[in-house]
């Protein structure tokens, strides 16, 4: 569509109801004013969280005004989502976010003060007043990270170092975002065309292999002329993270990074330890995609060429709706039910209009229902994106219904497991009713690409922040050689000898927004194990198995991720979900294997 339709051009069956958050802007407005009042209540407990009740009133308070807060910050974002070059929206969401930050620095004084008390007060308070137990995990884990908290002056230190810390990732983000600069190359036509971040990927996919290469070459080319500056960035995020590692006394910056989740060292470990076991299956990988894309010699250009040429047909959005309703019947009725409400109760924005945000993301506001943004294209890849933002959607759901406000918010670390849970069930249902061989050989690409992207790739990210911080931690320099030598050498181990390791992909550590923002990119490797390992116990037990997967969709932040993980059979402190996910990787490459050769 070469002229997107405005908003009042998009029929109200395919936009979200974000009336069920506020009927109208007047009541966002009485609330607004609500949590401005209330903000001065906060001093009545300031130097005073000393005593049961003064510890349980500062925190209902905080719950309520966090709640107030939530639902107004949440509904002006997705108002200003729906179509960003409205000035009245673009005001409402500056607005929430200037209360936001009043919010979080009139709550800021409240854990400080709690970790000034001793565990036997705080226990003492919670046998005092019944109502405190509901806050006892919330009061368990800050008690957790006491040992490591700092006198105040020290403390005052680390908070007002903040900015400082953030540093590297800006400076990336302002040379990324708005400084590079690209330059010209020629597309499949033969016209030069500006390369950007955003055009880079549909040149990777081009089926001209001229195309491919020079917009390899231009694009790391590009960084490679800011090597030394981005190497230095690098260097000083690593060393942040070693001086607060030492400040708060961890053993490494990996052990401090990981704390805050309550996730041991050991799995982080066990994911690298586990993959490096497996890394032959990457290399068949590489060695199939040679063979079926019929090359001679593969090239890190060649790694994003889809293999099944000009089968992506179009599907309109009924369809996809009843793709995923029929793919993710092994969820069984309740679950199904769930996302048929979803379907025809306003939760998604389905089309694309004149500015409105680009992808696709799923959110929500506690005592309301979530909500989905889609920008609906009408091809495979948006059935899959409408599977996984429901899943996300569902989890809320659980979440929602099931815990306090307190714990209805789930962590980063288990986010993408409903997910991509539901696009695994999904797939598996695609490849069993595909009538062609291209059907099956696009699927099975589709399924097998999002392995070499989310396990190994994210895998081997998570290995080049580790190596580079234990460099540095044990005194050697991090310029800009010991980078490109490091990330080389990676490269050379996981995508194996069927591929040449072309010499400018030493450079690409230098685009990766992940290394400025240290050891979180794990968590995709470990979420995206865990929903295989999950959805191929709900294919192969059923219902209870469906059981215990309701039960962690409904306990948000209740326990530790790692604990809920465990009530739903997967265990990530030893290697066993790693190994079963990689187990679903080889019998793919087995089954694309007998097409390519048939």
């Amino acid at each position: 569509m070469t002229n997107l339709p405005s908003r009042e051009e998009i029929q109200d069956v395919y936009k979200w109801k974000l009336e069920d958050i506020y009927q109208n802007e007047e009541l966002w407005e009485k609330d607004y004013d609500e949590v401005k009042k209330q903000l001065s209540q906060f001093d009545e407990y300031h130097g005073k969280i000393n005593t049961a009740e003064n510890l349980l009133g500062v925190l209902k308070l905080k719950d309520e005004v966090a709640r107030k807060i939530d639902k107004l910050f949440t509904y002006a974002r997705m108002r200003r989502d729906e179509d960003n070059s409205r000035a009245n929206y673009q005001a409402l969401a500056d607005r929430a976010m200037g209360l936001l930050v009043e919010v979080s620095s009139s709550i800021s004084f409240i854990e400080p003060e709690i970790l000034s008390l001793s565990k036997e007060e705080l226990l003492g308070f919670m046998e005092q007043d019944e109502d405190l137990k509901l806050y006892e995990h919330y009061l368990t884990n800050l008690l957790r990270m006491k040992e490591h908290i700092l006198d105040a002056d020290r403390e005052k230190m680390l908070a007002e170092m903040g900015e400082i810390a953030q540093a590297p990732g800006d400076i990336f983000k302002m040379l990324d975002n708005a400084d590079i600069r690209f330059p010209l190359i020629k597309d499949e036509n033969g016209k030069e065309v500006e390369l950007t971040k955003g055009r880079y990927i549909k040149f990777m996919e081009s089926e001209n292999r001229e195309v491919r290469k020079s917009a390899f070459e231009a694009f790391h080319n590009t960084y490679k002329g800011m090597i030394n500056t981005l190497s230095a960035t690098t260097a000083a995020n690593v060393k942040t993270n070693i001086f607060v590692k030492n400040q708060r006394k961890f053993g490494s910056s990996l052990e401090a990074s990981l704390f805050s989740d309550n996730v041991s060292t050991e799995v982080y470990d066990n994911l690298i330890n586990t993959v490096h076991q497996r890394l032959d299956l990457m290399h068949r990988y590489v060695r199939l995609r040679k063979k079926a894309l019929g090359l001679d010699e593969m090239h890190m250009y060649d790694l994003y060429l889809p293999l099944v040429k000009g089968y992506d047909k179009n599907i309109d959005y009924e369809e996809a709706k009843q793709m995923v309703i029929e793919g993710l019947a092994p969820m069984g009725d309740e679950y199904i039910g769930i996302l048929k409400d979803g379907f025809n109760s306003s939760w998604i924005d389905v089309y694309e209009n004149r500015g409105k945000t680009g992808g696709a993301y799923s959110w929500g506001t506690y005592g309301t229902h979530p909500y989905v943004l889609l920008n609906f294209q009408g091809k495979l890849n948006d059935v899959f994106t409408i599977a996984h933002e429901m899943g996300h959607a569902i989890h809320t759901h659980y979440s929602f219904k099931n815990q306090p406000y307190v714990y209805a918010q789930y962590t980063i670390f288990v986010a993408e497991v409903a997910s991509t849970c539901n696009e695994a069930i999904l797939i598996n249902y695609l490849l069993e009713k595909a009538r062609t061989k291209e059907e099956k050989m696009f699927l099975l690409n589709y399924f097998m690409e999002q392995f070499k992207g989310t396990v190994y790739r994210q895998t081997m990210f998570a290995e080049f922040e580790k190596i580079i911080h234990e460099k540095a931690e044990a005194g050697e320099p991090l310029n800009a050689e010991v980078l490109q030598e490091i990330y080389h050498k990676l490269n050379e181990m996981y995508f194996g000898p069927d591929i040449h390791i072309d010499p400018l992909i030493d450079y690409e550590w230098a685009r990766i927004p992940h290394f400025y923002s240290s050891f979180y990119v794990y968590k995709y490797a470990t979420g995206f194990s865990a929903a295989i390992a999950i959805s191929k116990n709900i294919l192969e037990k059923g219902m209870p198995a469906v059981d215990a997967y309701k039960e962690f969709l409904s306990s948000g932040s209740s326990d530790y991720s790692l604990e809920l993980l465990k009530k739903v059979g997967v265990d990530l402190t030893n290697p066993k979900p790693i190994q079963e996910a990689l187990d679903v990787f080889e019998k793919l490459l087995n089954e694309f294997d007998i097409n390519v050769m048939s």
